[in-house]
């Protein structure tokens, strides 16, 4: 799939040296006592399945994507990134937390 093109409010232009600008801004890294993490449970728009969400997480998307690799081990689940939010099929609300806490993030349980 590719990537969006983010072209900020322009949706047309009539200057023929116009040049969109597609510079791609990836979020500082903060440290992990400093993130605040929300882990929530969600079945709207999932066919009635049940995903636990990580979402909040402030980074590089490696980062991210290291942290929800280590998640989907751990819980022995499967799961994605979207939109910056972790997905992992199940809930697994209680581990995920209990994971994060002790990694040392700063994470709270929501909903």
């Amino acid at each position: 799939m590719a990537k969006k093109v983010n072209t900020g409010s322009v949706v047309y232009s009539t200057n023929p040296d116009f040049k969109y600008s597609t510079q791609q801004h990836e979020a500082a890294s903060v440290s992990k006592g400093q993130q605040n993490l929300r882990v929530l449970l969600d079945k709207k728009n999932r066919g009635g399945k049940t995903v636990t969400l990580v979402a909040g997480f402030t980074g590089k998307d490696e980062e991210i994507e290291k942290l929800a690799k280590e998640l989907k081990t751990k819980c022995g689940v499967g799961g994605s990134v979207k939109d910056r939010e972790i997905l992992i099929q199940g809930d697994h609300r209680d581990r995920i937390l209990n994971l994060l806490v002790a990694a040392g993030y700063g994470a709270k349980k929501v909903g």
